[in-house]
């Protein structure tokens, strides 16, 4: 096993597809087969530590996290979708470095990472049990059965499974018929649904009160004040028609007056 961590210092990745990365060649040619020989980015790496973070409290072990995978960063950019990766020994879980993780496989069976697989499960079962009122209690051997039924469908398919898929089916399994039902937000209220019925038996207004009531501003509606002020504004086209009608016949009496001097000033001069 040391030996092969020796060997194992780098590897080249490509993008796949399925935006997943997978190992296209790695220093450690006698140990690894990189048929299906999938890797976890940086991305989807913080995602399954975010999912593992509710099992704290039921005794997650971080020593599993940590050897069941081996570390890489960035060290050159291929083009073409495709990435040189390198050994690094910071630790997954305690480092701000933007790293990829390998599974351990070289022993899938009883291997560290195997060994990471049955951790979580036993988790993932222990706080479903506790936090789902079942019939009977879910087992360990149901998400097995049920996550190695899928994995075999892919199979069949001729696509490989990826360990990012592998590993959140797991922290996301939820037995059927116990999924988390999303909640109704109620429909906004529309004018046109708004149905308002109106009673026939309103009380009757005298005549004192309901002038009263023109005058309150807090009473009226939007459209009584423009209303208001159309008025007023006829009120006062009306005035000025009015003022105007009397300049104008002010103007014919200044010429009267003015033909009435003329004609006296003729007589004056015979």
């Amino acid at each position: 096993m040391a030996k092969a961590k020796k060997q194992l210092t780098w590897c080249i990745v490509r993008l796949g597809e399925d935006l997943n990365w997978w190992v296209d060649e790695i220093s450690d040619e006698v140990h690894w087969d990189i048929d299906g020989l999938s890797i976890i980015d940086p991305r989807q790496l913080g995602y399954i530590i975010d999912l593992i973070e509710p099992l704290n409290d039921d005794g997650f072990d971080s020593n599993l996290l940590e050897s069941a995978f081996f570390a890489f960063r960035i060290e050159k950019d291929l083009g073409k979708g495709r990435v040189r990766l390198a050994r690094s020994n910071d630790t997954l879980l305690d480092t701000e470095d933007q790293l990829f993780a390998m599974p351990n496989l070289i022993d899938e069976e009883t291997g560290p990472y195997a060994d990471f697989i049955d951790h979580i499960t036993k988790l993932r079962v222990k706080l479903l049990n506790d936090t789902i009122d079942f019939e009977q209690k879910l087992t360990m051997d149901e998400i097995e059965e049920e996550i190695r039924e899928d994995q075999n469908n892919s199979f069949i398919e001729g696509s490989a499974v990826h360990i990012f898929n592998e590993i959140v089916n797991i922290l996301e399994y939820v037995p059927a018929g116990y999924e988390a039902e999303e909640e109704e937000v109620a429909p906004e209220a529309k004018d046109e649904d708004i149905d308002v019925e109106v009673s026939d038996d309103l009380p009757e207004i005298d005549e004192k009160e309901e002038q009263e009531l023109q005058k309150d501003e807090s009473l009226r509606w939007d459209g009584d004040d423009e209303e208001s002020e159309d008025m007023e504004e006829l009120d006062d086209d009306e005035e000025e028609e009015e003022d105007l009608d009397d300049l104008e016949g002010d103007d014919d009496l200044d010429d009267l007056e003015d033909d009435e001097e003329a004609v006296k000033s003729r007589i004056r001069k015979k």
